[in-house]
């Protein structure tokens, strides 16, 4: 018999109601413990912890000081609440997501929420520790991916480029399990929250997993991934994101400033091997 996705159309919601692992408001904090600007306060960014509150971190050890920004990095373990305390004010800004996941987010939340500028992509890779090779997906097997509607799209369009399944013409990274013209191989897509993918690979037979996550697990996305996406062209970047009406907090400038400056792209390059990619390098 047939296998059937299993992916359900309320991964979406399932996705914007989850909480982060702590309570709403906390996180784990580290000050700069370097004297507060004249004209300014500390700014206090949420991020999920590699590569983004790494990125950080580095800034704040390296540029920040000399430079008047005096930095609180507050660390979180999902995609939903550093945008909430964004929203909130609890945070002055936040670094751990692409546009599409940001614009998503403000149509089904209602926040204002702004994209300042591209830092760096994470290629979203296909993993397993069962095969070793795409093409060696048995029939019937079982793919986990993100359940979030943005990753859900990339992950189904990521597998269609590389010929496990076929999409509808013109869907593109928009596609949902509707969208799926031919299934081959009879796949059963399990969704999971993006965080959960690195550890699922025990009980799947491969999954689509984020860079960010796929590095936390101690994968490497440029030699482990059975297929990788494609950095030319690719609309998700990751960035700095804050309130509407706050992107000319000259902090906010300064550090965006930071971030697409040549120390953090040296940084990247040399810390990720390829498995993280600057901005500018798309």
């Amino acid at each position: 018999m047939r296998r059937f996705f299993a992916v359900a159309s309320a991964a979406t919601a399932l996705a914007l109601a989850l909480t982060a692992c702590g309570s709403t408001g906390s996180g784990t904090s580290e000050s700069t413990g370097a004297a507060a600007p004249a004209a300014g306060e500390v700014l206090k960014v949420g991020a999920t912890p590699v590569p983004h509150a790494a990125i950080l971190k580095f800034v704040k050890d390296n540029l920040a000081a000399e430079q008047g920004l005096n930095l609180e990095i507050v660390e979180f373990t999902d995609y939903v609440q550093p945008n909430v305390q964004l929203d909130d004010g609890q945070l002055g800004a936040n670094f751990f997501q692409h546009r599409p996941y940001l614009d998503d987010f403000n149509a089904s939340k209602g926040t204002k929420l702004t994209y300042v500028k591209d830092v760096h992509l994470e290629p979203l890779g296909l993993y397993s520790k069962k095969i070793k090779a795409a093409a060696e997906l048995a029939d019937g097997a079982t793919v986990a991916v993100p359940n979030d509607a943005t990753n859900l799209g990339r992950a189904l369009k990521l597998l269609a480029d590389n010929g496990v399944i076929t999409l509808k013409e013109g869907v593109g990274t928009a596609a949902t399990e509707r969208d799926v013209a031919a299934n081959p191989k009879n796949l059963t897509f399990q969704p999971l929250e993006a965080a959960q993918l690195p550890r699922s690979l025990e009980d799947v037979d491969a999954a689509v997993i984020n860079g960010n996550y796929a590095i936390e697990g101690g994968l490497k996305p440029a030699t482990d991934a059975l297929v990788l996406e494609k950095a030319e062209g690719n609309p998700y970047a990751n960035g700095l994101v804050v309130a509407a009406g706050k992107e000319q907090d000259p902090r906010v400038v300064k550090l965006a400033e930071l971030l697409s400056g040549p120390e953090v792209k040296q940084f990247i390059e040399q810390t990720y091997n390829g498995s993280v990619i600057p901005a500018d390098g798309k």
